[in-house]
């Protein structure tokens, strides 16, 4: 008799033989990179002759590098399709390209926003300071994010937060160029001034409030904030960023 190891159970997918590999990653790395070395290393080790793989047997990577995989292809389109649809709605507020064009470029602003967060995030020495005790970068969970679906997440919602302010300042100098009717340069710009006046409190408080509001998130903890906090990284740092528009 001779003992060799071999599976627990035979299993088939599609009348296919089927043996499964689990693994994880380490923290500090992102799913795709993982499998993209993994990848690597077994195509150079079958190259180097290490590794024979007997024909009709193949393999594949699946599990959650599949579905980030098809997430990422899904997100290429629905991104584009978000900038466009909000573009839209501008133009149907203001009747005007220009202007719309003015308050859309908040997008922008905010974008690299949340980059720079994340990037900060990212950084030992980004606030890495005590408040009473507690650690900033420990409360606000900060480490090494990957881009995820989650983040991409936060920023499509950011889009839509960061064209708030554009919205609410654009609107009351449309309706002050129709109340003084502006012929000359100067003229322009005191109705531009006397509408900023007018509404640089409420385009403050709005993006106070919705930052705000992020910070219970952010420092959350236990199951789902592993989804939650990458989703509210970009859209903390783009508020912060769509203040100075």
């Amino acid at each position: 008799m001779e003992y060799l190891r071999g599976p627990q159970m035979i299993k088939s997918e599609e009348t296919f033989l089927v043996s499964y590999v689990l693994f994880d990653k380490k923290d500090g790395h992102a799913e795709v990179n993982v499998v993209q070395d993994a990848q690597k290393a077994i195509r150079d080790k079958i190259d180097r002759g290490e590794l024979i793989v007997p024909a009709g047997v193949s393999y594949k990577f699946s599990g959650s590098y599949e579905n980030q995989i098809r997430a990422e292809k899904r997100l290429s389109v629905i991104i584009p399709l978000v900038l466009v649809i909000i573009f839209f709605i501008l133009y149907f507020q203001f009747k005007s390209v220009t202007t719309s064009l003015m308050v859309f470029s908040g997008i922008a602003m905010a974008f690299s926003g949340g980059f720079l967060m994340l990037w900060l995030y990212d950084q030992a020495w980004f606030a890495d300071f005590s408040v009473f005790g507690a650690n900033i970068r420990s409360l606000f969970n900060m480490h090494t994010v990957n881009l995820s679906v989650a983040v991409w997440v936060g920023f499509i919602a950011l889009f839509g937060l960061a064209t708030d302010d554009g919205v609410l300042m654009g609107t009351y100098i449309d309706q002050s160029f129709l109340r003084h009717h502006p012929t000359t340069i100067k003229e322009v710009r005191e109705a531009v001034t006397e509408a900023g006046q007018q509404r640089i409190k409420p385009a403050v408080m709005t993006s106070a409030t919705t930052i705000i509001a992020l910070l219970p998130v952010l420092t959350s903890t236990g199951r789902g904030s592993d989804i939650m906090v990458p989703m509210a990284i970009p859209q903390f740092g783009g508020m912060l960023a769509a203040t100075i528009t």
